[in-house]
Parts: C-alpha cells; sequence; structure tokens
C-alpha cells in the first residue's frame, strides 16, 4: 500500500491540472489562496476557533495556521507563504518539513499585513480565493471568487485522488474508535457530555478539531436532528442513544451515526430494519445512478418499515403513495464527504455551475448529481418520532391511518439514523464504515 507521501505528489499534479483548466475559462494568470485569518470575538481579546479555507486546505494538510497564502498557476511550482510569526503568547508553528514540502517554494512570513511584498506585483491578472473580501480589496484584487474559477473547481472536488481516499480512510479510522467507546459510554448509563468526552477521547480530537458539532442524543433527544445540547446529568433510564459524529485527517472528514437502544425490545428490532435499508441503499450507489434515486428508494423502503411495525395502518405501497414517509424521514439521505462534511457542487448539473436542484417534494436532498467513481458519499436513513411534525400529521385526514398507540411507544426512544460513508469505484461500493468493523 502506498503511503501518504508516495500518493501525494499525484495529487498536486491533479489539482495543477484542474487549476490550469479554471484559469483558462477565466481568462487570467493565477490564483491567490487565503488559508484565511483569525476571528477576534465582539468585545473581547480572544479569537474563534480557526477554520481553513478549504480551497487553502485542498493543496496541502495546513489546516491551523492563518494568514498563510498559496500562489499557484497551473503550472510552475506552487509558492506557498507560510505565516511564521514572533510571538511569545501563543504557539508558533514549527518551519514545515513535513511530506508535502518539497511540492512547493516556501516563503515564511513574520507579519501578516507584510505578506503584499511576496505577491504578484500586477495582481488585476490574478483572482483571490477566500472569505476575507475586505483583504482582497485592501491589496488590490478586483477579481474575487470568479464564478467561473469555483464553479469548476468545486465541481471537480467530487472526484477525489487517491491521497484524498487514503485520508478519508484514515479519518474513518480514527471516528470509529470513536463511536466504539461512545457505545460503550452510552451501555454504562453515561450522560450525554460524558459519552461525548469519551467519543473525544478516543478519537484525540477536540470539540474544536472534529469536522463538526457531534450530535450525541439520549432517548427522546433523539428526535432533534441538530441536537446539540449534552446534558451533562444522565437520565434516570437511558433507553436509546444516537450518535452522528465524525473526524478529521488532514483537513477532510468523517461523518458517521448510529443508533442503539439499551434493550432487545420492539424499537431495537426497528434499528435493525434501519441497518437492513442503509445497507440496501449503499448498494444502489453505481456509477450512472442519480443520486436522488436513491432518496426516493429510501423513502419507499421506509414505508415498507411505517407498515411493517403498524406505525401506519396502510400497505407500504400506500403508505409511500399517501406521503406519509416525510414526517417520519423529514431530511436527504446524504451528502457528497471531503474536505467539508456537506462537501460542494451537489446541486448542480455540470462544471459551468447549471442549477440542479432538488426535486420539490425532497427540497432537503443535498446532491442531485449522478454518481461516478471516485465520489465519495455518506447515505443516511432516518426515522424519528418528531413531537411538531407528528402534530401537524394529526391535524390532517390521514390522522386516522396512524396507529398512535404505536407511536406513543416510540416517542420516548426519539428516532433512528444509520450513516455509512461510501467510496464509489467503477466496479464496486467501498463502505469505509463497515471494513472498520462498525455494525
Amino acid at each position: 500500500m502506498q503511503t501518504l507521501a508516495q500518493l501525494y505528489p499525484q495529487h498536486i499534479e491533479e489539482l495543477q491540472a484542474r487549476t490550469k483548466e479554471a484559469l483558462s475559462r477565466e481568462g487570467i494568470d493565477g490564483l491567490i489562496i487565503h488559508s484565511g485569518q483569525a476571528k477576534r470575538m465582539f468585545l473581547d481579546d480572544n479569537n474563534y476557533p480557526f477554520k481553513c479555507n478549504p480551497q487553502f486546505k485542498a493543496w496541502l494538510p495546513v489546516i491551523d495556521n492563518p494568514n498563510c497564502w498559496l500562489i499557484v498557476n497551473g503550472t510552475d511550482k506552487p509558492k506557498l507563504i507560510f505565516y511564521r510569526p514572533k510571538d511569545f503568547w501563543h504557539k508558533v508553528p514549527p518551519e514545515p518539513n513535513d511530506f508535502w514540502v518539497e511540492q512547493f517554494d516556501v516563503i515564511l512570513l513574520t507579519q501578516a499585513d507584510a505578506v503584499e511584498k511576496h505577491l504578484p506585483y500586477d495582481r488585476s491578472r490574478f483572482a483571490y480565493i477566500g472569505e476575507y473580501i475586505e483583504v482582497a480589496k485592501a491589496l488590490g484584487f478586483d477579481l474575487v471568487n470568479p464564478d467561473r474559477v469555483l464553479n469548476y473547481l468545486h465541481y471537480q472536488r467530487a472526484y477525489k485522488t487517491d491521497y484524498e481516499l487514503a485520508c478519508m480512510r484514515q479519518a474513518n479510522v480514527l471516528a470509529v474508535a470513536g463511536h466504539n467507546a461512545a457505545a460503550a459510554a452510552f451501555h454504562g448509563g453515561k450522560s450525554e457530555f460524558d459519552i461525548n468526552q469519551a467519543y473525544l477521547a478516543a478519537v484525540r480530537q477536540s470539540d474544536n478539531q472534529v469536522p463538526y458539532n457531534n450530535i450525541v442524543a439520549l432517548n427522546e433527544n433523539s428526535s432533534i436532528l441538530h441536537y446539540m445540547e449534552q446534558d451533562v446529568v444522565a437520565p434516570s433510564e437511558s433507553r436509546s442513544f444516537l450518535i452522528d459524529a465524525g473526524a478529521s485527517f488532514h483537513g477532510y472528514a468523517a461523518d458517521i451515526t448510529r443508533t442503539y437502544c439499551q434493550e432487545n425490545n420492539h424499537f431495537a428490532e426497528l434499528i435493525k430494519g434501519m441497518d437492513r435499508v442503509t445497507l440496501s441503499l449503499v448498494d444502489m450507489l453505481k456509477p450512472g445512478v442519480a443520486y436522488s434515486d436513491v432518496h426516493i428508494a429510501a423513502h419507499a423502503q421506509i414505508a415498507q418499515l411505517l407498515s411493517q411495525f403498524k406505525i401506519v395502518n396502510l400497505a407500504a405501497e400506500d403508505v409511500l403513495a399517501q406521503n406519509f414517509v416525510s414526517t417520519f424521514f423529514p431530511h436527504g439521505i446524504g451528502h457528497f464527504l471531503g474536505l467539508q462534511v456537506h462537501d460542494v457542487a451537489g446541486h448542480v448539473a455540470d462544471d459551468r455551475g447549471t442549477p440542479n436542484p432538488p426535486p420539490a417534494d425532497h427540497p432537503f436532498l443535498r446532491t442531485t448529481r449522478m454518481i461516478e467513481a471516485r465520489q465519495v458519499f455518506t447515505i443516511e436513513p432516518g426515522l424519528y418520532f418528531i413531537d411538531s411534525l407528528l402534530a401537524d400529521l394529526k391535524s390532517t385526514e390521514k390522522s386516522k391511518f396512524i396507529n398512535w398507540d404505536v407511536v406513543d411507544t416510540f416517542r420516548p426512544y426519539g428516532g433512528i439514523r444509520i450513516e455509512d460513508n461510501i467510496i464509489v469505484h467503477r466496479d464496486k461500493n467501498e463502505n469505509m464504515t463497515r471494513e472498520l468493523g462498525l455494525n
């Protein structure tokens, strides 16, 4: 198996080729990519945690250093302006010496506001790529985040290099260790806060280093799709547990969800049913299939569960036809995964950014692209008992088809989501999550 150091030169070669094509579309000479800068808290002298520009960390695994710059043109060796200040208040990053360094001409920058002397003198032929528009204007950039450049680069980001796939596999290794630790903490009766601490300890990353805020939900809290509270006191009875948590490696994300039940009861059987749905949908990921078709198939399979478990007193085809599923499964089936948890360009039809929005009946679907090799997706079907959505349903004529007694037995468990991370190859799918033994 090739190491990251061996895979990395081909990654840079691919980014150079993409950059060259993007520049030709805009008719300019180069891109100047800003890693970002620290954001000061309002009325404070501390900064928010730094988050790197994804366009910057696509090139190199420097994800924690603001005030860095890349100058790239698709042909010449990229130039890295690496911020290394004189500072006794904060840790100063070491001078770069990792496997990626030889791919760049490195210039050390000791003062953030002195970067101008290292940039091209005539910046009219270069585009600024980054978040800080006021910085770009102060430095004399007329062209900022041009659409033709970003549309192309974002579209191509869906196709992962071997280096990127290796990083994402390692992110899954870290996340799976965390999920195993979290499951053990749940079965040990721990609080949400303590379960999250067990997860972070196993991953060896802090709340600011994991790619998103972990969702660690016990009992009814599992019905809150983006639950972020983390009670510090364990409930008197831990019935169910939903954890949606990832890990980062060299800037690439894992995004995994599991649901557990303390007892071997009807809700545990429903979890097993949802697990089978997840694996069935994973098998649908094939080059040439529209990702939206996988989402529509998820609705059909969840309709089967709603009928099988007597939640809706109708046959599965009628559950689907009368659109009961969206009450119990109100989100999309998944998304692109990579440098960002919800990676870019999911709603476009081509590399020019032609819009391809989700179907009107499925507005929360994050990806409508055709599935192709070297793309990485999450598959994450769910089934939830959400009070507000159930109340809406109960106020309609359709209420008579709902077995409310069954619904009420499930409400204390909140909900279920099972999420895997999948690499699509030409002839197979690689379920990174399951291949690491997380069932």
